[in-house]
């Protein structure tokens, strides 16, 4: 299997982690891509650096979004 080219950089109990990871669970179904999440309070480097943007959004390792996935924008990252 090929690596995912979505990441989803969240914490637990966070409601908008929660909706990114919808958006990007179906988007990346539908794609046939998969993604991995990373809990950023398992890690210190990671929760100084995105604290008070999570949820953020990685894709092909660039930073996409924070905050909110849009699905169509979304879609249009990974066709490319």
């Amino acid at each position: 299997m090929n690596e995912p080219r979505v990441t989803l950089y969240g914490r637990a109990g966070c409601h908008l982690c929660e909706e990114a990871r919808a958006v990007i669970e179906g988007v990346c179904a539908e794609l046939g891509e998969s993604f991995a999440e990373v809990d950023i309070d398992t890690d210190a480097v990671l929760a100084e650096r995105f604290t008070e943007e999570v949820p953020v959004t990685f894709v092909d390792g660039r930073q996409h979004d924070f905050w909110r996935v849009d699905p169509d924008r979304l879609r249009a990252a990974l066709r490319t």
